[in-house]
């Protein structure tokens, strides 16, 4: 990437990746839902921010029970998002302004319109089209009980029955039907589907649930179950993501897994030099605001990496996940999809104090960022009407849990544009909040106190100093509150999260603060600073 002083081949070990939820982020139509023309448009938004490449959630042909994650066709765009040429103009024009572009692969299921399911339900029991999926007898004297105890993660049992009494297993929700990776050509497909996109020019894959795709072959009740887990991190897939590191390799391309396991060594084995690139880093995004815990995110997630040799990535926020100003300014600041809820209570000013100085952590920390659509503009998780709730996560867990909805809010570009600029003439595919508009992108441009020119100038900073570009932290003396490091010889962090202010170390010039310093020249709680020492 241009100004990084890696090798072009390894630009993924240091670079700051940008997540878009298309649907979200610019309407270019004015239809109310995101596109392809409208992300065409903000590209040089986004390389005036600083990004070295663009991670797109799935823009393929999808009835939309997921946001996109019940893919239909793998080589066809959504129409709601534009055509295939519309995403090679994309990827060529992000290109041309220094940016790659990583496309997301669903392999664990496919929409229940996917010509294979469609044809397998066509085809009856017992038949070669169900073998690509995981159709089983039920239980009990009718069949009338599913075939195992397994829950979906959307809440409720895993299995739905047809008419034909057969019925399926689906791990989400029961428009995403699991495939069965024990059959070659699922396999084949898949690598496929790998060479089609890396043909047409992106520079890398996010694996979506990465560590789900094998079974067990007997599909084992969960209650009482001995040994490996029947679908979390089963050994085969090791060699499934050995070969598609082979086909990348043809490419130049990387992979990153959507990985949640908590075990170090399990997880690092995804990373070894012939599976995955990189890994997302759940441990940071899911801590809490605090020193101790943070710090021990820090080392384990470095310790896990390096003995096989990859990169750490560092998340705070993404499609999934409540907004950072929003759960930093709760007081249970760390994050469990077992606690979501309406209603809980946060202070989006100290929110946002506590968000600009993780932004400052995070993008000092040795090895990638991925920054949420968003997150640059301070956004807040925003308050969804139930009744206008699309997330099938809401509707499964019986109108408990709030979904996903909150951080799908489509962005403000214009404070006095109608939808804040997004870029609708229509209501877009879900309402803004009131006041959207004081967090638009032009506003903040104007501002130089504000968290986008606080992330433009942290960004420009990570790029032009070398510290941040493959030298190792080390921990410095600090008060048990307070995160203290260096990278290389002139480049240190300080993140305040006591209670008090606290003195900055000796050092030859500020570099730049999430928030300004007291009258003392201290740093104030909830604030951090890059030093050149």
């Amino acid at each position: 990437m241009e100004g990084s002083p890696l090798a072009d081949g390894d630009w993924w070990r240091t670079a700051v990746l940008y997540q878009v939820y298309v649907r979200s982020f610019a309407d270019g139509d004015g239809d109310g839902t995101g596109d392809l023309t409208g992300v065409r448009s903000r590209l040089p938004y986004l390389a005036e921010l600083g990004v070295d490449a663009l991670w797109f959630t799935p823009w393929y042909r999808s009835p939309m029970a997921d946001g996109g994650y019940d893919v239909a066709d793998y080589r066809t765009v959504d129409p709601a998002f534009g055509t295939l040429a519309d995403a090679e103009k994309l990827i060529a024009e992000a290109r041309t302004a220094g940016i790659r572009v990583l496309v997301d692969v669903v392999p664990n299921h496919v929409s229940a319109q996917h010509s294979w399911f469609r044809a397998a339900l066509a085809a009856g029991p017992g038949s070669p089209e169900r073998e690509l999926f995981h159709f089983r007898p039920g239980r009990g004297p009718e069949g009338q009980l599913p075939p195992n105890d397994w829950q979906s993660e959307f809440g409720g049992p895993a299995w739905t029955r047809l008419a034909d009494g057969q019925w399926y297993l689906h791990l989400f929700a029961p428009e995403q039907p699991d495939l069965n990776w024990a059959h070659p050509a699922v396999r084949r497909e898949h690598e496929e589907i790998l060479r089609f996109w890396f043909e047409r020019g992106v520079a890398g894959v996010r694996i979506d649930s990465a560590a789900l795709l094998a079974k067990d072959p007997e599909l084992p009740d969960m209650a009482g179950h001995q040994g490996p887990h029947p679908y979390i991190d089963r050994d085969e897939l090791h060699e499934i993501y050995r070969s598609w590191r082979a086909l990348a390799e043809e490419y130049g391309g990387v992979f990153v897994g959507e990985v949640w396991l908590p075990d170090s060594e399990r997880f690092a084995r995804y990373l070894r030099p012939d599976e995955l690139h990189t890994a997302f880093n759940f441990a940071f995004l899911s801590c809490p605001w605090d020193a101790g815990r943070l710090r021990t995110a820090v080392d384990e997630t470095l310790a896990e990496h390096a003995p096989v040799g990859a990169p750490a990535t560092w998340v705070l926020c993404n499609h999934d996940v409540t907004r950072t100003v929003t759960r930093y300014g709760r007081e249970d600041t760390g994050f469990d999809f077992a606690r979501k809820a309406f209603g809980v209570p946060s202070d989006p000013v100290l929110g946002t104090r506590r968000a600009r100085a993780a932004a400052l952590l995070s993008l000092a920390l040795p090895g990638s960022v991925y920054l949420y659509q968003g997150e640059e503009l301070g956004l807040v998780e925003a308050e969804i009407p139930r009744e206008l709730i699309q997330d099938p996560m809401h509707e499964r867990s019986g109108g408990r849990d709030p979904g996903r909805d909150g951080c799908r809010v489509p962005l403000p570009w214009a404070a006095a544009e109608p939808y804040a600029g997004f870029g609708s003439t229509v209501e877009p595919w879900l309402p803004q909040p009131p006041g959207w508009s004081r967090f638009a992108a032009d506003r903040q441009l104007a501002d130089p106190d504000s968290m986008l020119s606080l992330y433009r100038a942290a960004l420009a900073l990570r790029r032009s100093h070398p510290g941040f570009t493959g030298t190792p932290l080390r921990w410095l003396p600090a008060p048990p509150e307070v995160l203290a490091f260096t990278r290389g010889e002139e480049l240190s962090c300080l993140v305040n999260l006591s209670a008090a202010a606290v003195p900055l170390p000796a050092h030859r010039e500020l570099l730049l603060t999430s928030g300004p310093l007291d009258d003392a020249g201290h740093l104030p709680p909830d604030t951090a600073a890059w030093l050149r020492t």
